[in-house]
């Protein structure tokens, strides 16, 4: 018996997934990778550090307007086509934003990076699932996404570190090279699938309308909002802080806590989803107003982003599991839909932040970021019968994604 199971998992198809897991990292480092780098692209793009986030604002929207059409779109074609599709998509428009004197050109790049990132997120979940059993498709899922929280605790602030070691540019051509690494890990390991058949599925209107289905999306639209704001600016909310040097270091922080926000979240999410929702909008509420209050001190600083980075490392688990438990069959439309709202959120961010920051500065975020929590921890609040329903779940789903 022992000898069967060492062979199960054995079986386990670990090269494929984490090529899956790298293509993973590639979309968040590459959406997250300005936020730590506005200075060097404003000064390298000869525009105000707000017009610099709206490269991040640009990715988003890629991703938001692509998500379910591209989805839909490619259903039919074999999948290994589709994966490569997105990592060559990344390669291509990598090497453009490294190689861009032109904000604009910038722009019309950064946009179709983040639409080969949203295919690439509606893709990811599926094909991992298909690459196993069952019964193991739980553990193909954790493999499958580890390269997120592995690209918000190391690959963003390394890349931030590197870019201002040397040249933002420097950081996206590095980019570029580990696409093309991926390119030929996924031809050598990733094994290839058929297309599957359209029909038979909920529609897209008949889930959004599912009782408990807006609320849940609503508490992503005004979580995600505060998240983006404050991560978009990072680096100019910091320098408030006499710390403008160190970005890196507070983006690392930042990371490792989102890490171990990933991990309570797994403990929390099946017995007390509800709670851990609420707990972690007050806490990050609670961080939001003394940012406010202790604006210009290092230890607040430092602090509050290891609360905030825990409370958003969960966020993700907590959220999708709420929604696909919500959406019953409608799980995957649902989580479709889920791409496009958290994708909007980071473009909303990316637009309200920079208009704060050019309005009233970076000292204003910590209020509008309570003001948009404050929202959502009472929809999720009132969201006691559908969405956010208190006690254990009843489901055994397993929810992963973006």
């Amino acid at each position: 018996m022992a000898a069967k199971a060492t062979t199960e998992t054995e079986r386990l198809p670990v090269a494929a997934l984490l090529a899956l897991a790298m293509t993973g990292f590639v979309c968040i480092v590459t959406e997250a990778l300005p936020a730590g780098l506005l200075p060097q692209i404003s000064e390298g793009l000869g525009v105000s550090e707000s017009l610099a986030g709206q490269t991040i604002t640009a990715y988003a929207i890629g991703s938001l307007v692509a998500a379910i059409p591209l989805t839909i779109a490619t259903s039919g074609w074999r999948r290994r086509n589709v994966l490569l599709l997105t990592i060559i998509g990344f390669l291509i428009f990598n090497t453009i934003t490294a190689l861009s004197m032109n904000y604009w050109l910038t722009m019309v790049a950064r946009f179709f990076a983040g639409v080969a990132a949203g295919l690439a997120w509606s893709l990811l979940a599926g094909y991992a699932r298909r690459m196993v059993s069952p019964d193991r498709q739980g553990k193909a899922m954790a493999v499958a996404m580890v390269g997120v929280p592995v690209a918000l605790s190391l690959g963003v602030p390394l890349g931030t570190w590197l870019g201002t070691l040397t040249d933002w540019r420097t950081a996206f051509a590095i980019m570029s090279l580990l696409t093309l690494i991926l390119i030929v890990w996924v031809v050598a390991k990733v094994p290839d699938y058929p297309g599957q058949l359209r029909g038979g599925g909920l529609s897209l209107a008949s889930v959004f309308t599912t009782n408990g289905v807006r609320p849940v999306l609503s508490v992503v639209i005004a979580w995600m909002l505060a998240h983006n704001i404050l991560y978009t600016y990072v680096a100019p909310f910091v320098v408030q802080t006499g710390l403008s040097d160190r970005v890196d270091l507070v983006l690392f922080a930042f990371g490792v806590a989102a890490l171990m926000g990933i991990w309570i979240a797994g403990k929390l999410v099946d017995r007390y989803l509800r709670k851990a929702v609420l707990t972690s909008l007050l806490a990050f509420a609670a961080t939001s107003i003394a940012f406010g209050v202790w604006a210009g001190s290092p230890v607040v600083l430092f602090i509050g982003v290891v609360i905030w980075g825990v409370t958003f490392g969960g966020a993700a688990t907590l959220l999708q599991t709420a929604l696909a438990d919500t959406a019953g069959d409608g799980a995957d439309v649902a989580l479709s839909m889920n791409v496009v709202a958290w994708n909007g959120a980071i473009a909303g961010g990316g637009v309200i932040g920079g208009l704060l920051l050019d309005t009233w500065g970076a000292s204003s975020f910590p209020w509008a970021l309570t003001a948009f929590l404050t929202v959502g921890f009472f929809t999720a609040w009132s969201a006691k019968y559908r969405g956010f329903t208190p006690g254990p779940r009843h489901s055994t789903s397993r929810v992963t994604g973006h």
